[in-house]
């Protein structure tokens, strides 16, 4: 079982699925390879000058790969509460975890199945949303929202702060007491 489940790996939930691995949690990213920054091109990413949405993912996925997150490519078709976690079936086989992130973009479908609290979105072009509190907790305990599907602006800068904003929630959540990760830099 995992400890969290990240359904979608654009910059929200690949920004998760860092913080969260890094922390030293088992952690799986299931992404459908539909995301909408596959057809971005980013002149305003911070510390970035310019890059397009595939290179932003690939980039983003690889560092959240680099400490220890599994990744998947597939659609999650159902998901389902359990007496212990979540079960998310995907087409290629099926996944347990404990808490479940939802980062996927302008569909609320997964979380409809589960009854979470949708509501009108709050953006252009994005019809509904999942209603969660300001840390980022859906209506039902154990599911957590970032990104797009939780209401913040579409831009990349604004969906990948907000996916890390959860991921440290939630192990702040999961651990009893602030999680904080802050590297030093560490001159020649």
């Amino acid at each position: 079982m995992y400890d969290v489940a990240i359904i979608g790996a654009g910059p929200a939930g690949a920004s998760a699925a860092l913080f969260i691995a890094k922390a030293g949690k088992h952690v799986l990213l299931v992404d459908n390879d539909k995301s909408i920054t596959k057809r971005a091109w980013m002149e305003n990413h911070y510390g970035v000058m310019e890059i397009s949405g595939p290179d932003l993912m690939e980039t983003g996925i690889n560092q959240a790969k680099r400490f220890g997150a599994e990744v998947t490519r597939e659609e999650v078709q159902h998901i389902k509460k359990e007496e212990n976690g979540f079960i998310l079936q995907g087409e290629k086989g099926s996944y347990s975890a404990q808490q479940v992130i939802l980062a996927t973009g302008m569909s609320t479908d997964l979380g409809a199945e589960l009854g979470l609290e949708i509501v009108p979105g709050t953006e252009p072009r994005v019809k509904s949303i999942y209603k969660v509190d300001e840390e980022g907790r859906a209506s039902l305990p154990g599911v957590w929202a970032a990104g797009i599907c939780a209401g913040v602006s579409l831009h990349t800068i604004i969906t990948a702060g907000d996916g890390a904003k959860v991921a440290i929630n939630l192990l702040s959540a999961m651990n009893g007491q602030r999680y904080v990760d802050h590297d030093v830099f560490q001159p020649k």
